[in-house]
C-alpha cells in the first residue's frame, strides 16, 4: 500500500495502560495527545479510530479537543465515539463482527460447516471478545483464547458470555473457571 492512498492502516498511539490513570489523568493526557497530533487529523484524510482499550469517552475527548481548535464541531475528526454526539449504531461490535464474517466466508470456500468447527482467537479485547462471541453464535466451539496476560484453553468450548463478564470484572482471562491455562 502506498502512503498516499486513502485506505487506512496508519496507526499511532500513546503507551500508557489506561486503567492506572485517574480519569483527570487521562483526559488530560488524551487532550494533550489530541493538539499535537490534530495538524495530522483531519475528516478528509486521518481519521482516528478507538483502539485498544479506547472508550468513547476517549474518543469525545479527542473530537472536542480538535473541535476545539477549529472553533467549530467536527464529529467526523474520529470514530467510537458516543452515539449521543455523532456516534454510530454497532460500530463497538463492528469490527469483530467484520472478523467472523471473513472467517464464515473462509469457511463457505473451504467447504467447511461453520456447526461444530473449533476456533481459537488471538487477543480477548474490544475486537477478540467480538469476534468470538459472534463465531460461537455461528455455531463454532472456541476452545482457545488469549490476552496480553495469559491464555487459555477448554477442549469442550469456552462459555464466551461468561468469559467476557470474567474479563470486565478482572481485566484478563486469567483464571477464568472451566479453562486451563
Amino acid at each position: 500500500m502506498r502512503a498516499d492512498e486513502p485506505t487506512g492502516g496508519g496507526a499511532r498511539g500513546v503507551i500508557v495502560d489506561p486503567r492506572k490513570l485517574s480519569q483527570r489523568e487521562l483526559r488530560r493526557l488524551t487532550r494533550r495527545y489530541a493538539t499535537e497530533i490534530s495538524i495530522m487529523m483531519g475528516p478528509e484524510g486521518d481519521i482516528s479510530g478507538a483502539r485498544c482499550r479506547h472508550q468513547p469517552q476517549v474518543m469525545a475527548w479527542i473530537m472536542d479537543t480538535y473541535s476545539m481548535h477549529r472553533g467549530y464541531s467536527v464529529p467526523a475528526v474520529v470514530t467510537g465515539k458516543p452515539i449521543q454526539i455523532g456516534g454510530s449504531q454497532g460500530r463497538f461490535d463492528a469490527t469483530g463482527m467484520g472478523v467472523m464474517f471473513m472467517a464464515r466466508e473462509a469457511l463457505k470456500h473451504l467447504r467447511i460447516s461453520a456447526e461444530g468447527a473449533t476456533a481459537v482467537v488471538q487477543g480477548f479485547g474490544n475486537v477478540g471478545a467480538i469476534a468470538a462471541r459472534y463465531m460461537q453464535m455461528l455455531g463454532a466451539k472456541v476452545i482457545a483464547v488469549s490476552d496480553v496476560n495469559s491464555g487459555i484453553h477448554n477442549p469442550k468450548g469456552l462459555d464466551i458470555p461468561s468469559l467476557q463478564q470474567h474479563v470486565r470484572e478482572t481485566g484478563s482471562v486469567l483464571d477464568f473457571g472451566g479453562a486451563e491455562r
